[in-house]
This record gives structure tokens, C-alpha cells and sequence, in this order.
């Protein structure tokens, strides 16, 4: 997978907003609300290949959780990504 071009990440407080910018994406509308975990695997992985566990390893060092916590929170986020049409 990969996240799509002509994004751009915006915090508020401790909530994030990614924004549609840019020729790139066809919706320049979208606006996606992400919270502090879901905005750190979205810099992370920004513009580069990944998978599941690449995102499940992430926050299993930066947030010291279970590979099991981990895990079930990826797979919702990533169905939440390709619902929002924001990854390939």
C-alpha cells in the first residue's frame, strides 16, 4: 500500500485534520479527522510502501501496546483509509 499524494496534514490541538490539495486528488473536498495515533502511521508511512505489519510494528514501539492491540487497531484503520479513498 501506499498513501496517496496531494494530502496534507494539519493538527489541531490533539486532533488532525488531512486535507485534499493539489491536481492530484480528484475530490479537493475530502477532509479526513484523524486522532494522535492514526496522524503518526500517516507521517510515518507518507509517500512510502507499507503493509499491516509495518503500521502494527509502528505503533507497537511508540506506543508500547500488544501485538493483539495493535493489530485489531490497524486493520480498523486501514479499512477506514481505503474507505476514504486516501491509500492505493
Amino acid at each position: 500500500m501506499k498513501t496517496k499524494k496531494g494530502f496534507v496534514l494539519r493538527s489541531l490541538g490533539r486532533e488532525y485534520i488531512l486535507l485534499a490539495e493539489g491536481l492530484e486528488v480528484a475530490d479537493a473536498n475530502k477532509l479526513i479527522s484523524m486522532n494522535e495515533s492514526a496522524a503518526f502511521l500517516w507521517k510515518a508511512v507518507e509517500g512510502k510502501e507499507f503493509d499491516a505489519d509495518t503500521l502494527i510494528n509502528l505503533l507497537m514501539e511508540e506506543y508500547g501496546i500488544t501485538h493483539e492491540v495493535a493489530e485489531k487497531d490497524v486493520v480498523s484503520l486501514l479499512e477506514t483509509w481505503k474507505r476514504a479513498d486516501i491509500i492505493n
